[in-house]
């Protein structure tokens, strides 16, 4: 039994050859791989895609570590989708996958090339960029999912899965709702999203992040290396939300989920 057949012998077993071939054809572009994106790439190269386009700007943190599936104190200030994609490839050496080191932006969306996917996932934390991303993938023909924000959740049996109308309990989606219909941009499509409508609140105190430099880049509107910055990170931030292990995980691997029933549900 060759290696890659072999790998997903257990995946095949369930779904049968043919939805088999079907996941190795899939080209999947991701933007973001944080806490959300990490685990949603490497749950669907575990699960026979083949074809995979990772997008992100940052190098990884330290604070990192505690939910991006890339990140420990071995990786630290390397480049997050360099880093993703060695761990991918050691899973699926057969697997096809691009990193870029960008930030998905109004400036520069045409050199994704979107159309050429058959799933586009949404995992980016950029507001304006996260509105401007649904405008354009819903107007392709691939499947688009889009990822909430999971950070101050802690109740792993309140996630869920709706179309982005009807996400009912979240701030992030209504935001992006009010956003959207204030500013006249048009969704093409419906789409679905992976949510919680628990909202709980910081209970500790912001920290630096105790390095002297940023390891995480300025915004990049291509790929090279970022300008280490003179101070770190965190403490620029307006607002640093806490966040566990597992709830970004659990959100990832959902639509690591949703993808892959899209797949199993093709006629």
């Amino acid at each position: 039994m060759g290696i890659e057949k072999g790998l997903f012998q257990r995946t095949e077993l369930l779904i049968g050859k043919s939805r088999m071939d079907r996941l190795r054809e899939k080209r999947v572009i991701i933007f973001g791989i944080g806490g959300v994106g990490s685990w949603c790439a490497e749950s669907l190269i575990r699960s026979g895609i083949q074809h995979m386009t990772i997008v992100d700007s940052d190098r990884v943190c330290v604070t990192n570590i505690n939910r991006q599936i890339m990140a420990t104190t071995k990786t630290v200030g390397k480049v997050k989708t360099e880093v993703l994609r060695e761990r991918l490839l050691e899973i699926n050496p057969t697997a096809h996958i691009n990193a870029l080191q960008m930030i998905y932006s109004s400036v520069n969306y045409e050199s994704f090339h979107l159309e050429e996917y058959d799933f586009i996932i949404d995992a980016i934390d950029s507001f304006a960029n996260k509105i401007h991303l649904i405008q354009k993938a819903t107007l392709t023909n691939a499947v688009f999912f889009s990822s909430m924000g999971a950070a101050l959740k802690m109740d792993p049996t309140r996630i869920k899965v709706a179309e982005f109308w009807n996400v009912d309990g979240c701030p992030l989606g209504a935001a992006l709702r009010k956003k959207i219909r204030q500013s006249g941009v048009v969704v093409s499509k419906k789409f679905m999203c992976v949510y919680s409508d628990e909202l709980l609140e910081n209970q500790g105190e912001n920290a630096s992040c105790g390095t002297e430099k940023c390891l995480c880049p300025k915004a990049l509107n291509g790929p090279g290396d970022p300008e280490l910055v003179d101070h770190e990170w965190c403490s620029l931030k307006a607002k640093i939300n806490g966040t566990t292990s597992h709830m970004p995980a659990m959100f990832g691997l959902t639509i690591a989920g949703l993808v892959t029933q899209s797949i199993y549900n093709e006629k």
